[in-house]
């Protein structure tokens, strides 16, 4: 039975697509079947894979929307063991129209149901928001990485998050877990990244991954290629970083 994981932060511009299209790839690359579901109405984690989204026929709107079946949906992308299911333009309407739908805040999660079992991973980039994607993205995982900066905003809006994260656990979806927080964009010659990197130890104890991921022009560059970090330079920092990383997700199933 695949795990379901969902990498969450409603503040933009943390590293969360990022994340998830490198997790993937190294998962993928460690012999996982590897689904990731682009619930990102920019579509980064698509064009991030090499997956022009305005050509996409059929994405993760028509399968919340009931039009297609996950099935339908998938794409393999260019690396073996790793497949999309990718984000089109119609998705930034999909909180609008899931208001009037039954069971809108599981559309996702019943969607899954039927390929749980075909993959190791199935790995949910979040829209950078709160509301009725990301609901949709929690009630379907089993467990949540946060991505965060160490930057001097990192920790605000975190309390909303967390509080949305209980609001799921108590009403709709008890069996939810943190994983565990993701430091990104890491700059060790700056002193504030080690202050923040130490106020999330305090805030988070035990839930905060060893691999940290530095600020990188290799992980920025990466997406313009369509390729993960694995891809474009399996060498750099930031993939040993993302290596790191996806060895540590596996050790904690």
């Amino acid at each position: 039975m695949g795990k379901i994981i969902s990498i969450v932060n409603q503040k933009g511009g943390v590293g969360k697509t990022t994340t998830s299209v490198n997790i993937g790839a190294y998962l993928a690359y460690f012999g996982k079947k590897v689904l990731l579901v682009d619930l990102d109405p920019q579509a980064n984690a698509s064009s991030g894979l090499g997956v022009n989204h305005r050509q996409v026929e059929k994405g993760i709107y028509d399968v919340l929307i009931g039009e297609c079946s996950l099935f339908d949906a998938v794409i393999k992308t260019k690396q073996e063991n790793y497949y999309i299911i990718p984000a089109t333009i119609a998705l930034s309407g999909a909180s609008v129209e899931l208001v009037n739908l039954d069971n809108r805040e599981f559309r996702l999660s019943s969607a899954l149901e039927g390929v749980k079992d075909r993959f190791d991973y199935i790995i949910i980039d979040g829209p950078p928001s709160l509301g009725l994607l990301t609901v949709n993205s929690l009630t379907a995982s089993d467990q949540v990485i946060i991505p965060i900066q160490s930057e001097y905003y990192a920790l605000e809006g975190l309390g909303q998050l967390l509080e949305t994260i209980s609001l799921i656990q108590n009403n709709l979806k008890p069996s939810l877990g943190i994983m565990g927080v993701a430091i990104t964009m890491f700059d060790k010659r700056n002193r504030l990244s080690s202050l923040v990197k130490d106020e999330l130890y305090k805030y988070f104890p035990n839930k905060v991954f060893k691999s940290i991921i530095p600020r990188s022009v290799r992980l920025a560059e990466a997406p313009s290629y369509g390729q993960s970090i694995l891809q474009y330079d399996p060498k750099s920092v930031g993939a040993r970083a993302y290596e790191g990383l996806a060895k540590e997700i596996i050790e904690l199933n």
